[in-house]
C-alpha cells in the first residue's frame, strides 16, 4: 500500500464558507476551492507533496486515526 493510500481524504460543501473543502485530518487542516474534482486533485497531491517531504527527512509520518463510517448491514 501506498503510504498516501493509508490517510482518509474527502471533498465536502461548507454553506458556512459557500466552497468545497477538502481534507485530510491526519496530516492537513485543509484547503478551499470552487471545483470539488478539482479540489481533490489538489489535496491529494498537496498530501503526496508533504508526504515526500516528511519521508526525505527521515521522519516517521503519524499514524492514521481518522477513518472512514463502515456501513452497517
Amino acid at each position: 500500500m501506498k503510504s498516501i493510500d493509508q490517510y482518509h481524504k474527502w471533498v465536502e460543501w461548507s454553506d458556512e464558507d459557500d466552497v468545497y473543502v477538502g481534507k485530510c485530518p491526519d496530516l492537513i487542516t485543509g484547503i478551499h476551492g470552487k471545483d470539488p474534482t478539482t479540489l481533490y486533485a489538489e489535496l491529494c497531491e498537496m498530501v503526496a507533496d508533504l508526504i515526500c517531504h516528511v519521508e526525505s527527512e527521515g521522519r516517521p509520518l503519524p499514524p492514521p486515526k481518522v477513518r472512514p463510517m463502515l456501513e452497517i448491514a
